[in-house]
């Protein structure tokens, strides 16, 4: 694992009070945490990015609301057009079932559906042969499982190999933690070694610190660039990152998300 953290500020010293958590990681760097994502979003892509390891988390109730069986295709001439591109999904508990748990309804259609999509909006672009290759990661696991959080973390490991990524991915399942939501998520971060975390927009409304600075971890609040007029950041938070994979191709689309990793290192400085 390539630790990119060396430009961060010093973490906490707090003494802790946590109990110590079982070491699954190589220790340092930069941790997120995110549920499995099909095709995620370009901001949740940008989280991923710029961290040194993710943890998958895949062992809390699934939400169909949310994005781990479905992606919005934005068309390459004008993402403001979208269409959602949706896994029927069986939950086997009803409301209680875990993302781990979800199954595809049909996987032979879902494959289907996932191919003739993807190669509609972006078969044609520029860079069609870094989309292909996304596409054959997660076509690959919808003909090897029906397991919703595998194909959606298959696809989102691919779009992170074709940006460079190096980091490391751990599922929470495999992980001991306690249960409240932000002493679950400061385990999960001390499990990986790891002394900063990024913390979501989402999370940063409900997220308790003392639990990280139990640990010595510094949290800092990601986001990517709002009221702007770039077309990569305009839709980053609706659109499913292929769009700006296949509209920028993947040397272009790393150096802008390294641009905006560094841009938060350094402000976790001042």
């Amino acid at each position: 694992m390539t630790h990119t953290s060396a430009s961060w500020a010093p973490a906490s010293t707090a003494a802790s009070s946590a109990p110590e958590p079982p070491r699954v990681s190589s220790p340092g760097g930069v941790c997120a945490i995110h549920q499995p994502n099909l095709f995620p979003r370009l901001s949740t892509l940008a989280k991923l990015f710029a961290a040194d390891c993710w943890i998958a988390l895949d062992d809390v109730q699934f939400a169909r609301r949310d994005y781990q069986h479905r992606a919005r295709l934005a068309a390459l001439d004008d993402p403001g057009r979208q269409q959602w591109l949706t896994l029927p999904i069986h939950l086997p508990h009803g409301r209680p079932t875990l993302i781990s748990q979800a199954r595809l309804v049909d996987p032979h259609r879902s494959r289907r559906t996932v191919e003739l999509l993807v190669r509609q909006y972006y078969g044609r672009g520029g860079h069609r042969d870094a989309v292909r290759d996304v596409l054959d990661a997660a076509l690959d696991a919808l003909d090897t499982t029906d397991r919703v959080a595998r194909i959606a973390r298959a696809s989102t490991l691919a779009m992170l190999a074709a940006l460079g990524w190096a980091g490391e991915v751990l599922d929470s399942g495999r992980i001991p933690t306690r249960h409240s939501r932000s002493e679950r998520l400061a385990d999960l971060a001390a499990a990986t070694g790891s002394t900063h975390y990024l913390c979501g927009t989402g999370g940063t409304r409900y997220l308790d610190p003392a639990p990280f600075d139990a640990y010595g971890i510094s949290v800092f609040p990601f986001h990517t660039p709002v009221d702007t007029e770039d077309p990569i950041w305009c839709w980053a938070r609706r659109a499913s990152g292929l769009w700006a994979l296949s509209k920028m191709g993947p040397r272009n689309l790393a150096g802008r998300l390294a641009a905006l990793r560094e841009g938060h290192r350094l402000g976790a400085l001042l």
